[in-house]
């Protein structure tokens, strides 16, 4: 018995045996229940813990800048829309297209409507919107939710505001609206006090031509946001002395 005990397959087999049974507590995951993962993933979970730790650092310092740029892009937004004539002749607007840039002209949001009354007008030459345009656009409601969400909280840019809130059936808080059509300094020295065109005020700001054609309300958009960007040290300070004169 001794000699067969200590033969060399028979300790190959016992040290198998012991060292198996030191694995044991971490194999039966029924038994372990919630310590299961502890007892068998622990080290790894730890080092793949460290792993995205680090990661993390790394893009938080890679990114921080552009995050930043981009939040502050996003902080203004120029809208403008399309619309087409409904009722008598057309006479009434209704939105037929909105148009989202960001500060750096890049599109938020561009959407056609789908009409809620019988279109008498088209108004092809200065909206540029054709029938198949809006007969699969999306539902009104589902756009002005989309745009009033979008808006919340920012600086909102564009040119005759007033109207495209209004067929958009929407308010924007005062202080955060910049109307290249409202400022007066600007209406000064471009129209003479009237209230100038967006292409008048593109040429005169900007030496851009737009809307030789048909309109398009990404172009409007973006032509209003350069418009702001080119003066906005002197219109925020403008608005900033308004408000202590208050």
């Amino acid at each position: 018995m001794n000699t067969k005990s200590n033969s060399p397959g028979q300790r190959k087999l016992q040290s198998s045996m012991e060292r198996l049974q030191m694995q044991q507590p971490n194999i039966n995951r029924r038994a372990a229940g919630s310590n299961w993962q502890m007892a068998t993933g622990s080290e790894n979970q730890s080092a793949a813990d460290v792993g995205n730790a680090d990661e993390n650092v790394a893009l938080t310092k890679s990114a921080r800048n552009r995050l930043k740029r981009k939040a502050q892009h996003n902080r203004y937004l120029a809208m403008d829309c399309e619309m087409v004539g409904v009722g008598h002749n057309g006479q009434d607007a209704m939105l037929a297209r909105v148009s989202i840039v960001n500060k750096v002209g890049e599109v938020m949001l561009d959407k056609h409507v789908k009409p809620r009354q019988p279109v008498t007008d088209y108004r092809t030459s200065v909206s540029g919107i054709r029938p198949q345009d809006i007969e699969n656009g999306e539902d009104f409601k589902v756009v002005q939710e989309e745009v009033v969400k979008m808006l919340q909280g920012k600086i909102l840019v564009g040119h005759a505001l007033r109207n495209d809130l209004a067929v958009l059936g929407i308010k924007h808080p005062m202080v955060h609206i910049r109307d290249t059509s409202r400022y007066k300094p600007l209406c000064k020295v471009v129209s003479n006090g009237h209230t100038p065109s967006l292409k008048r005020l593109t040429m005169a700001v900007l030496g851009q031509e737009i809307q030789t054609g048909e309109h398009n309300s990404v172009e409007d958009a973006r032509a209003a946001m350069s418009i702001y960007n080119r003066i906005a040290d002197d219109w925020e300070k403008y608005i900033e002395k308004r408000q202590k004169q208050k």
